[in-house]
């Protein structure tokens, strides 16, 4: 005889609309597998994180030291003992955040938090949250980088303390990091979302 259900209940033995096997913060046994990135957000996610790393830390990092690597030797010394030095290695812990961020989107631990993350490690990544956090940072960096463009033509004339060409390589750099960020941010959210929807929020 064909095997039928009991009433209120699936022939798995699990209510109606329960997420069979899972548990809060657990990986489901069933859960699908998130399809792998296509090659051009990896390659935007690997551009991002390296103008976020090589493209920006050793130039911020050289100032940080307190070098006035192509800086006004005679107001560099100033701006450096007003907060300059630490507001500095901040930018460049900041950076490299960022480039652990454009990788996630691309790599595994981007879905579930990898064993040496302590209290979480073995579960899964909210995508919501990673995708929101990910567009987020690209929109400010893209807005950063039309300021800092249109600061630059309207104020070329005026002396600064960095030289004004320290911004003309700044921009394509923050555009490749803002770019690449936000092509890897909608990737990731495309891929998540259309088989792990449980775990959206």
């Amino acid at each position: 005889m064909p095997r039928t259900a009991m009433p209120g209940t699936t022939t798995s033995g699990s209510a109606p609309g329960s997420k069979p096997n899972s548990t809060p913060g657990s990986v489901p046994a069933a859960a699908p597998a998130v399809p792998p990135p296509p090659r051009r957000a990896v390659r935007a996610a690997y551009a991002s994180a390296l103008s976020a790393t090589a493209g920006f830390i050793p130039l911020h990092a050289v100032w940080a030291l307190g070098v006035p690597l192509w800086a006004d030797e005679s107001k560099f010394p100033d701006w450096y003992a007003d907060g300059g030095g630490p507001y500095l290695f901040v930018l460049s812990g900041l950076a490299a955040l960022a480039g652990v961020l454009a990788l996630s989107l691309v790599r595994p631990w981007g879905l579930v938090f990898p064993s040496r993350v302590p209290l979480v490690h073995g579960r899964r990544v909210p995508p919501r949250t990673l995708t929101t956090t990910a567009v987020t940072v690209a929109a400010l960096l893209l807005a950063y980088t039309a300021f800092a463009a249109f600061q630059t033509v309207a104020q070329w004339n005026d002396p600064g303390i960095f030289s004004r060409w320290i911004t003309v390589y700044g921009i394509p750099q923050f555009l490749v990091w803002g770019i690449g960020l936000l092509i890897a941010a909608r990737s990731y959210g495309r891929r998540t979302r259309l088989v792990l929807p449980h775990y959206a929020a």
